[in-house]
């Protein structure tokens, strides 16, 4: 039943299921040539860092691929294990959504018309779980709501999820904020990248009412900053362009093409 529902699932920002082996108990999915978010965010092979206008982009599309899943009809997917090891990044750094196979589908409670089941054990994965969820057993969509909030705050300070959210909340009261984004990327945009953390923050919160819509609210601010993003990238290239002598701003080692 698991296999027919994935393979029935086709957005831009969802990794593709290609078949299964059930001899060898796995799933056969399309190949993502630059592996995962977070090898990429953690520079596995010594690869080069992800620009900061990569990292809006992708946060966006993954908002948008989960918001996909939370909109499944007749009755919404859940992912339970949302983390950077389960995006991954095709050769162009599209990301996409892989691993939906703890999702488990939501029924709508009548009584208080809203979608969310009781489950008898929990799954994920340790500091991406949903606190709420963890302790009742109660899932809904704003569970990932919690795990993409973690992951949010892992793709601009690319550090352990381990405590992250009282790291990012004390830098921004201490007013050292800057120091905690990932010195990798030398030209964050620091005002953008604080609204990022607070709205990462605000996904965090361990209480599920207190977390905001991911269509609503989430999404429309992600996408404000990939806007941003796609039009700094526009100007680098004009720029480079009128002055191909000049220095050659640094970003990311990945090409214009790749971004594209």
């Amino acid at each position: 039943m698991q296999v027919e529902i994935l393979s029935c699932i086709r957005h831009p920002n969802m990794v593709l299921l290609l078949g299964a082996c059930p001899e060898y108990g796995c799933l056969v999915y399309e190949c993502m040539a630059k592996g995962s978010l977070d090898d990429r965010l953690f520079q596995l092979g010594n690869t080069p860092p992800l620009s900061w206008q990569l990292r809006f982009r992708i946060s966006a599309e993954i908002a948008t691929g989960l918001l996909f899943l939370h909109q499944t009809k007749p009755e919404p997917l859940v992912h339970r294990d949302l983390k950077p090891g389960n995006i991954l990044l095709d050769y162009n750094y599209v990301s996409k959504i892989s691993d939906v196979g703890l999702a488990r589908l939501v029924p709508r409670s009548v009584a208080e018309n809203e979608m969310r089941c009781h489950m008898t054990s929990t799954a994920g994965t340790f500091c991406y779980i949903d606190p709420e969820y963890q302790h009742t057993g109660v899932l809904d969509v704003k569970s990932d709501v919690y795990s993409f909030g973690i992951m949010l705050l892992q793709v601009i300070t690319a550090k352990p999820p381990m405590g992250l959210t009282h790291q990012v909340e004390q830098a921004i009261e201490n007013g050292t904020f800057k120091e905690i984004l990932d010195p990798a990327v030398p030209d964050w945009p620091v005002e953008e990248a604080l609204s990022f953390a607070k709205m990462a923050l605000q996904c965090a919160e361990l209480r599920r009412k207190d977390r905001p819509d991911l269509g609503k609210v989430i999404l429309p601010e992600l996408n404000r900053l990939r806007e941003l993003a796609e039009e700094n990238m526009n100007q680098t290239m004009w720029d480079r362009m009128a002055d191909p002598s000049g220095p050659s701003p640094i970003h990311s080692q990945v090409s214009m093409a790749q971004v594209s």
